[in-house]
Formats: structure tokens, C-alpha cells, sequence
């Protein structure tokens, strides 16, 4: 059989296939040159052993090589995974907080201490719970219970048990925050009942010995009640048009109502230092939804961190050096709500 190509130690026609391995290793050899500099073609194609079918054959497996090799990433990764954080509220020792974690597309109620150990889940129900918080004496938590169409305040032993409920079932209520003598609780009437747009809403307390309940503040959309630590003043939202809420403050009896933050944007959501001197709230005034805090005046406003999303209902924790925030945003296909820390160090006085 003739020779259709040489190599120093002999190749056929018929064994074509056979060079292929001894071709392939001496074009690796000079594969990283090649990337780099046209002269491997020309180091590659000086080789005595590469001539007649050796070159073409060392031609074509550079160019079958040169078409193998990735041309950059086939496509774009996104995050697939989504969970929903929210609402913290803080035992009184400062030790432990009380969230919202959904899970199986239920809002349900966890505690965990603030080093993020000792995770406890407290309700397993078919039902969301929302608007946890803990009780000044450290012994009980208030929520919202949302199921088949009912929307009530209950209470509930620190681990899940002895679930009572305390406001009226037939009058939807949301937002509880405990008086700090611990005696009763201050929520709002559903402003959402026939969402996007609101209704009116009063802010009442609720003795929690006889159930017997005081109406504070109406006329208007008034939600998030936020009781002083001395229990003398309590802050609340106010809506004034549907792009348009204030922070107001009033005396603990409803009396003397007024303005705040006096801003063209959405403020609400207060929240009392643990001294009384500041007022937290969450303001769009800026674009997105941010935490800022203020004199309890309506001076001094100032943001506390910028972020991306939408930040509301800020919480401090019981030392006073840092506020607690859900924040929600968009996440590629789907969206997220995790709870943010920021230390007020800045604030310091």
C-alpha cells in the first residue's frame, strides 16, 4: 500500500485514525502558544515530521480545536430561592425578638435570640399571624391572626401555647402595640378592607383584664399606634390623601393631635427609642422607602441607612443602639423581605 503521508516513524493512509493521538499531543504541546501568538503556526507547520497529509491533518484538528472552545458563559444564573422576614419585636431583656417567617406560603411566628441561635417556631396552624408583639412583662406576645376570613388580635404564652383571643371577632383588627404598664394594648381598625383603596380607621385600647375597649383616635385613616415609654404620648399615621400620610402625636387620651413630619411624601410607621427622645419612622421622601429618625418635636429628621427596596415598620432594640427593619425588594423573578440591623453609633450623643 503507498504512502499517502510520512511521519519519522511511518503513517498510512489506513492509519489515519491512528496519528489522530500523536497529532492531538503535538498540537497541545503548543496550544497555550497558539492562544497567544500567530507563530505557533508557523512553529507548528517547521516541524519536519509535518508534512504533506500530516499538515492538512494538523490544520484541520487546530481549527476542529479552535471551534471546541467556549466562546463565554451560555447564559445568565439567578437566584431561584426566595424567603419572607419581617415584623421583629424584642423581649423586654433585649435577648430574644419574635418574627414573621413564611413558611409553605403561611405567615408563621418564630422567636430566636439575636445572635441567631435557639430558632423556635411558635405557630404551626393553616393561618397567617401577623404584627407580633412582645409584652413589657416578658410573658406574653400579641399578634394578629388572619384565617377564613377573620382578621383578630390574640395573645399567646412566649412558647406558642395557651392562644386566647382578645379583640372582638366581628370588627377586623390589626397593629397591636402594648401600653408599658402592660395593662392594655393599642391597635387600629383594618384600613385595608377594600384595598388599593383605604378606609377610615380608628386607633382604640383594650384593657387586657376586662376586654373592655376605649376608642382614642378617629376621623380619618389612623393605623400604627406607638405608645411613649412613659405611656403619656402616643404616635400614630395619619392619611391625608392617597399618595400622603404623616407621622401625627397625640396625649395618651386622644387629645391634641398634631403633625409632625409636615413632609409631601408617605411617612409612617413610628417607632419610640427606648429613652423617649427619638421617633423612628419609614419615609419614601426620598424615592425608596427608608428608616429616618426625628426629635419627638418633628425636628431633627435624619435618615439612618441608605438601602435598596422598600424598608418600613423600624423597631429599636431595648438598649436603644440599633434599629430593626424589614426591608422587601425585588429579587430577579421573584421578591425577598429579610430583616436589616443598622447601629445608630452615628447618632451617638
Amino acid at each position: 500500500m503507498p504512502v499517502v503521508g510520512s511521519h519519522p516513524e511511518g503513517c498510512r493512509a489506513t492509519a489515519w485514525f491512528a496519528c489522530g493521538d500523536l497529532l492531538f499531543s503535538q498540537l497541545m504541546a503548543h496550544q497555550a502558544f497558539f492562544l497567544t501568538s500567530k507563530e505557533s503556526m508557523k512553529t507548528i507547520f517547521s516541524r519536519p515530521s509535518m508534512t504533506g497529509v500530516g499538515v492538512w491533518a494538523a490544520l484541520f484538528c487546530t481549527m476542529w480545536t479552535s471551534a471546541q472552545m467556549p466562546k463565554g458563559a451560555i447564559g445568565i444564573a439567578y437566584q431561584f430561592s426566595h424567603s419572607v422576614n419581617d415584623s421583629p419585636s424584642f423581649s423586654p431583656d433585649g435577648e430574644e425578638m419574635v418574627f414573621i417567617s413564611v413558611v409553605a406560603g403561611k405567615e408563621q411566628l418564630f422567636r430566636m435570640r439575636l445572635d441567631g441561635t435557639q430558632v423556635v417556631e411558635l405557630t404551626r396552624d393553616d393561618a397567617d399571624h401577623e404584627d407580633p408583639a412582645w409584652s413589657p412583662d416578658g410573658k406574653h406576645i400579641a399578634f394578629v391572626l388572619l384565617r377564613n376570613g377573620l382578621e383578630q388580635i390574640h395573645l399567646m404564652n412566649t412558647d406558642g401555647t395557651g392562644v386566647e383571643p382578645l379583640t372582638p371577632a366581628e370588627v377586623k383588627t390589626i397593629h397591636p402595640n402594648w401600653n408599658p404598664d402592660g395593662k392594655s394594648i393599642a391597635f387600629c381598625t383594618d384600613d385595608d378592607l377594600k384595598p388599593p383603596k383605604k378606609n377610615p380607621a380608628e386607633i382604640d385600647t383594650i384593657e387586657i383584664a376586662s376586654r373592655k375597649i376605649t376608642k382614642l383616635i378617629g376621623g380619618g385613616v389612623n393605623t400604627y399606634p406607638a405608645w411613649s415609654p412613659d405611656g403619656k404620648k402616643i404616635a400614630f399615621r395619619r392619611m391625608l390623601g392617597e399618595s400622603n400620610s404623616e407621622v401625627f402625636l397625640a396625649n395618651a387620651d386622644g387629645t391634641g393631635a398634631h403633625d409632625l413630619t409636615n413632609d409631601p411624601a408617605f411617612d409612617g410607621w413610628p417607632a419610640w427609642s427606648p429613652d423617649g427622645t427619638k421617633i423612628a419612622f419609614a419615609s419614601n421622601r426620598r424615592g425608596s422607602y427608608e428608616i429616618y429618625i426625628m426629635n419627638p418635636d418633628g425636628s431633627g429628621a435624619r435618615k439612618v441607612a441608605n438601602n435598596e427596596g422598600r424598608a418600613t415598620a423600624p423597631q429599636w432594640t431595648k438598649d436603644g443602639k440599633s434599629i430593626f427593619f424589614p426591608l422587601c425588594k425585588k429579587v430577579d423573578f421573584s421578591f425577598d423581605c429579610q430583616i436589616y440591623a443598622v447601629k445608630l453609633d452615628a447618632f451617638a450623643k
